[in-house]
């Protein structure tokens, strides 16, 4: 499914109107984030399932409106890309971090580290870092 951009210029602001159905919500505000420095951005609603967007630059020098707008819907589109990806491998990820997490409980974890650390001799500091406890002279 495809769908080009419609856009009006007029005062230094570009006004576009994105369907939802083809570019998530979560998406298009991905690509909004990632303009925020640039330009300011100011959402509504067109209609249902379209969101009517504004965008004015922040400055008058720099990249022009149109490349502004080329620029972002290239960002959409890699949002879209990481939305559904994320969406795809979202079991996968949950089944790697729970088989983690149940084949190394925290308990022994945190036990094995602090033994770890009561064994270990403190050396000589070669970089002459004094450590506060050290210090009992005082």
């Amino acid at each position: 499914m495809s769908q080009e951009i419609g856009y009006e210029i007029s005062d230094q602001t570009i006004r576009y109107v994105i369907d939802e159905t083809v570019y998530p919500l979560d998406a298009i505000y991905g690509a909004s984030y990632l303009f925020v420095d640039r330009c300011f951005l100011f959402f509504g609603r067109a209609e249902d399932q379209k969101i009517e967007i504004h965008m004015k630059k922040r400055t008058d020098g720099g990249e022009s409106l149109d490349e502004l707008l080329g620029q972002f819907c290239n960002e959409l589109l890699n949002q879209v890309i990481r939305f559904r990806l994320a969406e795809s491998t979202a079991k996968i990820r949950e089944y790697y971090m729970a088989r983690a997490f149940l084949s190394h409980p925290a308990q022994n974890s945190i036990d094995s580290l602090l033994a770890e650390l009561d064994a270990e001799e403190l050396e000589d500091d070669e970089l002459e870092i004094s450590v506060p406890w050290e210090q009992g002279d005082g």
